[in-house]
């Protein structure tokens, strides 16, 4: 898995919003909770949390979807793709739909979240797994874990 292309491109299903990612992802994940199933439409949404100074809306204007809670959901307001999300407290970073990208291949899940929620038959190759969300302290040692798992990917 490598990451090491810090600019990608990508948009909603019909192209209407498009966006640019100039900085490469913190962590990437999978989420299995039953919320995301059902804003996926699948068994677990994917994502790539990057740094909010690296995502650039290019095209469009996405709208506030989902459940409008403390956690904003940004969608499409034409095809309702879900594109990204603004998570609460956390200003300086986006947590991207990683299959939003024009090419989300190296995306691989780093970890997966919500376990406990996941469907039976759904199976990912993340390398750490929560049954709900890591505790603060680990998520930090989750952070440093990918970065240097990142960096020896890019490195063969």
């Amino acid at each position: 898995m490598s990451v090491e292309v810090v600019c990608r491109e990508g948009g909603c299903r019909c192209n209407r919003v498009r966006f640019t990612v100039s900085m490469k992802p913190i962590i990437t994940m999978a989420c299995h909770c039953t919320g995301c199933q059902k804003m996926s439409s699948s068994a677990f949404s994917l994502s790539a949390l990057v740094p909010q100074a690296g995502f650039t809306i290019n095209q469009g204007e996405p709208v506030i979807g989902g459940l409008h809670g403390a956690a904003r959901h940004y969608f499409c307001g034409y095809c309702m793709s879900w594109l990204f999300t603004r998570p609460q407290g956390i200003d300086d970073l986006i947590n991207l739909r990683a299959t939003m990208l024009d090419d989300a291949s190296d995306y691989v899940p780093f970890m997966e979240t919500w376990t406990s929620e996941k469907l039976p038959w759904a199976s990912i190759p993340a390398i750490h797994s929560f049954a709900q969300l890591p505790e603060s302290e680990e998520f930090l040692h989750l952070l440093q874990a990918y970065a240097e798992f990142a960096a020896a990917a890019a490195n063969r």
